[in-house]
């Protein structure tokens, strides 16, 4: 019975290993999806000065069209999170 128990629980050792193998593996080479598509309402003229990336913001500095500002759009969803203009 013993030898029995050491078996079974040697197995479940290996197959905990390999399967621990196997999530990380996925997880480090996991391509991201595609990223959702943000449309910016800004006024003609506006170009993009600047770009700041987080996992999952954006923040984009615009100038012209108006006063500087800094659009915030989050990447999975592509809305805009906030808006920060400078005053003029």
């Amino acid at each position: 019975m013993l030898k029995v128990a050491v078996v079974v629980m040697g197995v479940m050792i290996v197959a905990g290993v390999a399967t621990l193998a196997v999530v990380l593996a996925q997880r480090v080479l996991a391509v991201p999806g595609p990223a959702a598509q943000a449309v910016l309402d800004e006024p003609e003229g506006t170009r993009i000065v600047g770009v700041s990336a987080l996992p999952d913001r954006l923040a984009l500095q615009l100038q012209g069209g108006g006063p500087d500002r800094v659009v915030v759009v989050d990447l999975r969803s592509g809305r805009v999170l906030g808006r920060a203009a400078l005053a003029r």
